[in-house]
């Protein structure tokens, strides 16, 4: 199915030079593209997201799409799932034209879709989550729950029908948009990021997924940032940049720098980078040697100092449990540990949403025990939280509105508002951090998820005082180019004696970003590593609650 591009004499050619249908020996013709784009184009107001996009996806292909934050991707994704229309061009589904008017026609044709930002309600149940939409169908309430525990059997997507969704985790969250999906009998499934929040594992079984759907025939649309999954999975990956198709290309042996050169436009050089993850086909990042590390040992007075701390949830469950850590000013300390054991806590701890149940936290010497979010960032202290877009940000304010959230102060004079110089002072940051967008004055929701967490990035790392930084997930979710923007950013921090406190579950990036990681396993340290003696075995085993020797 996945010969050559070109077609022969006489042949009924598709988009991208591939044939549109082919000839099934005594049953007549069959089609071939199970999806065909035609000429795509999509505007919001004078800004052009995709310009004249003509592509085919073949049955039983998983087909993904690559490129930096911005490039179409997602709106490429809306289009096909019905969530936008066209402005321009066809779609054919199966032989069929295809103009959905919405998602729920796109999911009657045979399409799910996962979407990179998560469409739950917080405060219902799992299983009435999954409930939602399908009041009619023939599946009830117990053959969800039942349903669910035949995909937690077969993929590892374990998840309690009866939890509330406000009470899970992030990744958790994800696996139930995942299940969603696979409730029914997709004939296309689009994935839009979906492994941006997932373990190693737990990505995976997604995997696998993806191969299985293809196998029996069904499609898969995947877009990711990672290097590694598209070599693993795809059988074609197609590059966009700035709204246009820059080229489709057939897996078997692809030059993975060459994509990457596709994607940005550009050769990546960024020296002992983690972007040398996004050029290595196995997708992993060489871990920091002990040359690129600070010497812990030569780190400055401790700037975050936690002690004792203890977190009991809603139900008394201990998520953290009597944790210690310090970190020195001018390292990166890193914190490992697989989903769901109390890093999400943590962090919504530090950034002054949740009180601990005891223990102590002072920053520079500054007692910060349930202070609240203002008075932590008084104390010295920047928070780049996980989710960006539920806490991090307002995404109906204007770039410049959340470049200063908490700081309008300094642009008012005998209560009145000076927007000029608030402007001024905005796009000056944004030149500052390479936040692009047409004018500080659009809204944070146009910006793509890269430059949203520049701009965060960029408001945390101007606060004065500054002592302390935490980055929790940073990078999820963003292309090679913004995710070598944030590490260079959080390493120059570093370098000007700032103490950073990193969570994320990429342990690649961790390995080669921090000076030193810890591992959390049920709430507690179980063990440290200092840059020149990371071993992901070691790591790994610390990660499943085996003291590190």
């Amino acid at each position: 199915m996945h010969g050559s591009d070109a077609g022969g004499p006489g042949e009924d050619q598709g988009t991208e030079g591939r044939p549109a249908i082919e000839q099934d020996q005594g049953q007549g013709w069959l089609i071939v593209a199970i999806l065909e784009l035609s000429g795509l184009t999509k505007r919001f107001g004078a800004f052009t997201a995709l310009d004249n996009i003509s592509l085919g996806i073949e049955r039983g292909e998983v087909h993904c799409l690559l490129g930096e934050n911005g490039a179409g991707k997602s709106t490429l994704c809306n289009l096909i799932f019905g969530v936008h229309r066209p402005d321009a061009g066809t779609m054919v589904l199966s032989g069929e034209q295809f103009q959905p008017r919405g998602p729920a026609e796109a999911l009657q044709r045979g399409i799910v879709m996962v979407h990179q930002h998560f469409s739950l309600v917080p405060n219902m149940s799992v299983a009435e989550n999954l409930m939602l939409g399908r009041a009619s169908a023939v599946l009830k309430p117990q053959d969800i729950i039942v349903r669910m525990g035949q995909l937690a059997a077969e993929y590892g997507l374990e998840i309690d029908p009866d939890a509330l969704i406000e009470d899970l985790s992030v990744g958790e969250r994800q696996r139930v948009e995942i299940i969603k999906c696979l409730l029914g009998d997709p004939r296309l499934l689009v994935l839009d990021e979906p492994t941006a929040v997932l373990q190693p594992d737990e990505i995976d079984a997604l995997l696998a997924i993806c191969r299985q759907v293809a196998l029996r025939g069904k499609s898969v649309i995947l877009v990711t940032h990672k290097l590694g999954e598209i070599g693993r999975v795809a059988d074609r990956t197609t590059v966009l940049r700035q709204g246009r198709i820059i080229e489709t290309v057939t897996m078997e042996g692809a030059d993975m720098r060459a994509l990457v050169r596709s994607m940005v436009g550009r050769d990546v050089q960024s020296a002992g980078s983690v972007l040398a993850a996004a050029v290595d086909i196995e997708g992993k990042v060489p871990a920091k040697s002990a040359m690129d590390a600070v010497d812990p040992t030569s780190s400055g007075e401790a700037v975050l100092q936690i002690s004792d701390l203890v977190y009991r949830d809603a139900h008394g469950l201990a998520r953290l449990d009597g944790l210690n850590l310090t970190v020195g000013s001018g390292e990166i300390v890193g914190i490992a540990g697989v989903e769901g054991n109390g890093q999400t806590e943590l962090g919504l701890i530090l950034a002054g949403l949740a009180s601990p149940s005891t223990g102590a936290i002072v920053v520079g010497g500054t007692p910060v025990t349930d202070c609240t979010p203002q008075q932590i960032t008084d104390a010295g202290v920047g928070i780049v939280p996980e989710d960006r877009h539920a806490v991090a940000c307002i995404k109906e304010l204007s770039v410049a509105e959340n470049l200063f959230l908490g700081a309008i102060g300094k642009f008012s004079r005998f209560g009145l508002l000076d927007k000029s110089a608030r402007r001024k002072a905005a796009e000056a940051m944004m030149r500052e951090f390479d936040v692009r967008a047409s004018s500080p004055d659009v809204s944070m929701a146009s910006l793509s998820g890269g430059n949203q967490q520049k701009a965060v990035l960029a408001r945390e790392l101007s606060l004065d005082p500054l002592v302390f930084l935490l980055a929790a997930q940073p990078t999820r979710g963003l292309d090679v180019g913004a995710i070598e923007a944030v590490y260079n950013r959080i390493r120059a921090a570093r370098d000007r004696g700032l103490g950073v406190l990193l969570i994320s579950s990429e342990l690649e990036e961790l390995m080669a970003v921090s000076d030193r990681i810890a591992v959390i396993y049920r709430g507690k340290l179980v063990g440290e590593l200092s840059a020149g003696s990371f071993s992901r075995e070691a790591i790994g085993a610390m990660m499943s609650g085996h003291a590190h020797v």
